[in-house]
């Protein structure tokens, strides 16, 4: 499969313009309208809900809100099939170093992993980087930790046959996605989000009993 003619304008625009584009005055709300919405409008995402479906069978949620312990987060995108959330977009201004700098990989990990979703993007279009988020983030992790493929811009073009055959709307609907996410587990220090959360709460049971003085029952 051969880039639509969508994706060769936006690298062509990109290149040509990309050190005005990855100034700081170059804005996150303008990256994602320009480029990263007609991005996934190319991978068949219903990106602002031209069709009109209902609220609960939208493709696309902007700004959805998640639960992370006792504060509500809006991850940028959530890309829907049914309603059921399969992954998270997070957006950055292209002045972000998405390669180097940990602190955006892991607000997104850290969405993903509270929302249960096992894969996730980070992306500012200059950059993508796809993470396992069934790795338990922690904030001291390097931008490097879980994740599992890295594109810039330049490979958007050779590499749209992937890109298409594992997030496009399509691929998703017929199973492509889960059968990626299967085939990306198990890494070395992964842990199932279940398994990790059970883990806490025996810790936490641990810690209860040891200042109580007395065992928690079963």
């Amino acid at each position: 499969m051969t880039a639509p003619d969508i994706i060769r304008s936006l690298v062509d625009h990109f290149d040509s313009n990309r050190d005005q584009l990855v100034s700081p005055s170059y804005n996150e709300a303008q990256i994602r309208r320009e480029f990263i919405d007609p991005f996934f409008n190319a991978l068949g995402w219903d990106i602002d809900n031209r069709q009109g479906a209902a609220e609960a069978y939208k493709d696309v949620i902007h700004e959805d809100a998640i639960r992370i312990g006792s504060a509500t987060k809006a991850p940028d995108y959530a890309f829907r099939i049914g309603g059921t959330r399969k992954f998270f977009v997070e957006a950055k201004k292209p002045a972000v170093n998405i390669r180097e700098d940990a602190g955006p990989a892991f607000q997104l990990r850290r969405y993903a992993w509270s929302a249960k979703l096992p894969v996730s993007i980070l992306t500012d279009f200059d950059e993508l980087a796809v993470y396992d988020c069934r790795i338990k983030p922690n904030k001291a992790d390097k931008s490097s930790t879980a994740r599992i493929k890295y594109l810039t811009y330049k490979d958007y073009i050779p590499h749209w046959e992937e890109i298409h055959s594992i997030f496009s709307r399509d691929a998703v609907w017929k199973g492509s996605f889960d059968k990626y996410v299967v085939g990306t587990k198990g890494k070395k220090g992964s842990d199932e989000v279940d398994d990790a959360f059970l883990k806490e709460i025996e810790s936490w049971r641990d810690v209860l009993a040891e200042t109580s003085h007395f065992a928690i029952p079963s």
